[in-house]
Order: C-alpha cells, then structure tokens, then sequence
C-alpha cells in the first residue's frame, strides 16, 4: 500500500480525536479536573521510563521500544506519532526506516494483546478485590447516593414506573392556585403544559388562577406530579388535551453552568430551565448518569425534553442547540492541513531531536478546534456520528496497512523476544494501574467506582470499561473514566516522539 493512504488515514483519526476530546480536555484543565489528570500524568511518565529502561537494559531499536510503549499502552494513536518521528530520524537509509516502522508495528500488535487483557483483568476483577468492594454494590451505593435514595435499575431492565410522566388533572380543591405558585412549589420538578376552560384553550404562560373544573395537564417528574395531582384534585383522561414536547440536543457552553450539578443551575435561574427534563448526558463519546446531580462540564452534551420555546430558552442559558446537519468540511480540512504542517515543525534539544509528527500535530489542532468550536457552535458542525466513523474508520486504515507493512519483519523480531514482548505488554500496564490506585485512593481520595474508571481512562482503555460497566451494573465509573481518557488521549500520543528522542538509534 502507499505510505500516503496510511498518512491520511492516520491525520483523518488523530484529527477526530483531537476534535471531539477538545471542549472536555480544555474543560478539566481545572481543579477537579487536574485532580483526576495525576493519573493520566503519571500514567505517560511511567510507561516512557519504564519503555527507556527496557530500551537500555536489552539493548533495543527505537522501533521495538516505541512498539512497547504504544502496545502495552494500549494507545494506537502512539504507533502513528513514533513512526512519524522514526521517518524524521537523522542518519538512517530509508530501508533503516521502513524495518524500524515495521518494528513499532510487530511490537506493538503483541504487546497490546497482553496489555489489553491485563488492564481488563485488572480494574474489572482485581481491584475491586484489593478494595474489598462488590463494584456493583459499591456503584450502587454511590448512584443511591447521587439520586437521593433511588437505585436505578439494573443492566437490561426498564422502569414499570417512568420518571418522566404526563397526567390530566380536574380541578376542584385547587382552585384559586396560580400556575407559577404550584410549579414553585414543586421545585421546577413539574411543569403545567395546557389547560382547557370550558372547551377553551388558556396559555399556561400566562399564569391564570385555577378555577373548579379546569382540566390541566401537568408533565414533570412522576413523584412531583402525583403530589401536585393531590393539590389539584382527581386525575381524568383528556385525549384532546395531549401536547407533543420536543426532544434536542443541548451542548454545554455557558462558563457559569460549567462545572456545577444542573439542579444548582436550576435553583438559580428556574426561569431559564423551569419544563425542562434531562434524559442523558454525553461526554466525548461516552453517556453518564443522567441526573441533575451529575456535574456539567464544557462539551457535554444534555439530551432534554420540554416544549419548544422552553427548551429555547434553556439552550440560551446552557449553550446552544447541537446542528444535527451537514459537517462544515472547509473548518474541519483547514485544521488537518494545518496539524500537518504543525507536525512538521522540529524542535531540537541539544542532541535530541523532537518533533510532533502528522499525529501530534493533527492531535493537538483537533483539540484547539474541537474547543474554539465549543465556545461558538455556530461554525465547525461535526455531527458526532459522522466524527465517530471518521475516527473509526481512519484507525482501521491505519492499522491495517501497518499491519501489512510489518508482516515480513514480525516473525523474526518474535523469535527474537517471545518472552520480553508479553511481560513487557503485562509490566506496562500493571505498574502505572497500581500506582495509580494507590495514588487514587490514599492521596487523592476518590471514590473506589469512579477511580476504578479513571484507571481505565488512564489507559485509555474502552474495552476495559466496557468490562467495568458490566460488572458494576452502572455508568458511575464513567464519570471518572472520561477525565482521564480525555487527558490521557492527549498525553499518550506525544510519547511516541518522546520516546524516539530519547532512545535514537
């Protein structure tokens, strides 16, 4: 195949990662969110003293080095940005080059292998057991926590009783009560969408008094409103007193709303977000607990329901609706081109010679325009579906011609090391992920679910929080998970050029 189609290929991934990670790896560069980036820190400082070592001590080539490195890492990202950095190497012929690109490539495949399985093995069976947790239980708890006493419910199960309902009420001992005084007191958890006097139809927005024999339609939380059914009088059927609400995507921009729970911003301005449910929070590509507890950052993505010019107006507090249209091709085509003349750029420190390669050119430009694009969604439109496939499929092209291309090198190199490949794809995992609990649980205090994803995220693993959503039974160890995944997707792949510094030849 043509270095070229691989190059592209690999700009096309790196650049969609960049993209989609940007607004939440600017977002966590915070208090909180450095808190959880110790462990993605460590993480790439580890595995590069741990791959400098392995490089020293069995006198490896800088291909085979860097291979460990992106393999036991599980980063594929990392293989790109150390080949590219190989490519730039003075003083090497271009078959030099092309053996030691092979050599990442064979290292790599083997050491991800164990790697993978070690770091599934790990956080989804192991520590929970050194914590002397149930992980299911413990998310349980936690989520119980979280919702005030509700338990969710289990993988697989749907509620008989919706937490979102809608009810018609005729009015007999409410009369007299105002629309915004009964919404009010619900706690913004209801929200009266129609009301029918006499046939006629009242806007709710006008805040009428109630009077006997109103039907009313209330929509809101079911809990909220059965108790608002109590003070309104008996429930009836009023087929033509049904109202469609909206469903819209909502993406987080507001600094002021960032970094707190939704039911803080909503105690604080229940003007702006008063008849507006959330259904689901997405972050990078990842969906967490959709609770008004769960903490909002910049670039979530909130799934709510409501009726139109509500859910207006709570996306002019928020952010700004997500464009669900065509991907604006000439931002994204200027950002990849500009990430590989970035890559381009060598940078020398006395003896080493350090560049970004098209990888962490294109990665650190997808990270500056997937957050400008944030800031302002009025430009840059990247449909989340058409960013994912774009990743997807760039990351297949890459591996496969890699893969193509370092098939006669593989056997030979295998021989070579068949037991230093897998104990180093196992070491490289094991010594950053126990460090990591260590540090997690004595020095930063982090809640055992949450740090059993961050750990994962450290990795960059999605295989292995798959695994630990299984067990638990819950999306609470995303919520550490995805701070340090967006993190550790930006370190990771620099430690490929890093590394081939450092090493040489």
């Amino acid at each position: 195949m043509n270095a070229d189609v691989k190059n592209v290929a690999f700009a096309l991934f790196i650049f969609s990662l960049g993209y989609i990670a940007g607004p939440q790896f600017f977002a966590n560069l915070n208090a909180r969110g450095l808190r959880f980036g110790v462990l993605s820190l460590m993480e790439a400082v580890v595995v590069i003293v741990m791959a400098l070592g392995f490089a020293t001590f069995f006198d490896l080539d800088v291909g085979t080095a860097a291979g460990i490195l992106a393999g036991a890492a599980t980063e594929s990202a990392a293989v790109g940005t150390a080949q590219d950095a190989i490519a730039k190497l003075p003083g090497i012929t271009a078959e030099q080059t092309t053996q030691l690109q092979a050599h990442v490539a064979t290292a790599y495949s083997v050491c991800y292998l164990f790697g993978l399985i070690s770091i599934v093995l790990l956080t989804s069976q192991l520590f929970p057991m050194l914590m002397r947790i149930d992980l299911a239980d413990a998310s349980r708890q936690l989520w119980e926590k979280m919702r005030g006493g509700d338990a969710g419910h289990q993988a697989g199960e749907e509620p008989s009783l919706p937490a979102l309902v809608g009810r018609t009420y005729l009015v007999s001992q409410g009369e007299g009560a105002r629309i915004s005084r009964l919404q009010e007191a619900s706690g913004q958890l209801i929200t009266v969408e129609a009301i029918s006097r006499g046939g006629r139809r009242l806007d709710p927005d006008d805040d009428p008094v109630l009077r006997r024999g109103d039907q009313v339609l209330v929509v809101g939380r079911r809990s909220a409103v059965i108790d608002t059914g109590h003070e309104l009088g008996p429930e009836t059927s009023t087929p033509g007193l049904d109202r469609a609400l909206a469903v819209r995507q909502v993406v987080v921009t507001n600094k002021q709303v960032a970094g707190h729970p939704l039911n803080d911003v909503r105690d604080r301005d229940s003007q702006a977000t008063g008849g507006v449910f959330l259904t689901d929070i997405q972050r990078v590509d990842h969906h967490l607990p959709a609770v008004g507890e769960t903490e909002v950052h910049i670039g979530d993505t909130l799934t709510v329901v409501g009726a139109p010019t509500k859910l207006d107006r709570f996306a002019s507090r928020v952010g700004a609706t997500v464009r669900q249209d065509t991907a604006d091709w000439i931002y994204l085509s200027f950002g990849i081109c500009l990430g590989v003349l970035l890559g381009k750029v060598n940078v020398r420190f006395g003896d080493v010679n350090l560049t970004l390669g098209t990888g962490g050119g294109c990665l650190i430009v997808g990270l500056v325009f997937g957050w400008a694009r944030s800031l302002r969604p009025t430009f840059g439109a990247y449909p989340p579906v058409a960013a994912q496939t774009m990743k997807d499929l760039g990351l297949a092209m890459f591996i496969a011609v890699t893969g193509m291309a370092a098939g006669p090198d593989a056997g030979p190199l295998l021989k070579q090391y068949p037991v230093l490949l897998p104990a180093a794809g196992i070491l490289m995992v094991a010594v950053p992920a126990f460090l990591g609990l260590f540090v997690g649980r004595r020095l930063l205090k982090i809640e055992p679910p949450i740090l059993i994803g961050a750990i994962a995220g450290q990795q960059c693993s999605t295989p292995a929080i798959t695994a630990i959503g299984n067990v638990a039974q819950s999306s609470v160890p995303m919520l550490g998970y995805t701070i340090t995944y967006t993190i550790s997707n930006f370190l990771l792949p620099l430690t490929g050029p890093v590394l081939v510094g450092l090493v040489g030849l």
